[in-house]
């Protein structure tokens, strides 16, 4: 009887302590909006060259994929927001708005990203992880692109996530 009752224990134990937020097999979610352009040079209210907009996607894609896989982090769908944030954005400018959609899609984690254009060959690639509740700022980190090439930017991008967003875990992750 002692025997089941020990067994009993731990088996309540372990499914009390998978429950615990940040738990092992809990993983947090991440609102990882897609990277924008900021473009000095370019008259207001112009689009997005399409090569561009393909550069974009990709190092989007990269950083979603890197979170997913290296950080552990469930990507949370943001096109359910896209008209908030077409409406709101830029994101890397709007005083903390990414943190309240990331909310309303459940995240726990707001990832914002920006490429700034320098000039036609330098370019700064910049990327903030932070708390969708607060707003606060966990990681971040930049790097300057010196060739306008999709791998150059994908580059930059696992160089951002490895060296400056996953150097060390995230807080909450062991």
């Amino acid at each position: 009887m002692r025997h089941m009752s020990l067994s009993a224990a731990l088996a309540c134990g372990v499914v009390l302590w998978t429950a615990l937020p940040g738990a092992a097999g809990a993983a947090e979610k991440a609102a990882v909006f897609p990277v924008e352009l900021f473009d000095p040079g370019a008259a207001y209210g112009s689009r997005t060259r399409p090569m561009d907009a393909r550069k974009l996607a990709l190092v989007t894609d990269e950083l979603r994929n890197a979170l997913r896989d290296k950080a552990g982090l469930e990507i949370v769908d943001t096109a359910p927001k896209a008209d908030v944030v077409a409406k709101e954005g830029p994101l890397y400018k709007c005083n903390g708005c990414a943190a309240d959609i990331a909310k309303s899609l459940g995240a726990d984690l707001v990832v914002t990203g920006y490429v700034e254009k320098g000039s036609g060959q330098i370019f700064n690639l910049s990327v903030a992880i932070a708390e969708a509740d607060t707003g606060k700022v966990v990681r971040g980190g930049q790097v300057t692109i010196r060739a306008d090439t999709d791998d150059t930017w994908a580059h930059a991008m696992r160089w951002v996530v490895k060296n400056r967003l996953l150097a060390e875990p995230l807080p909450g992750k062991s």
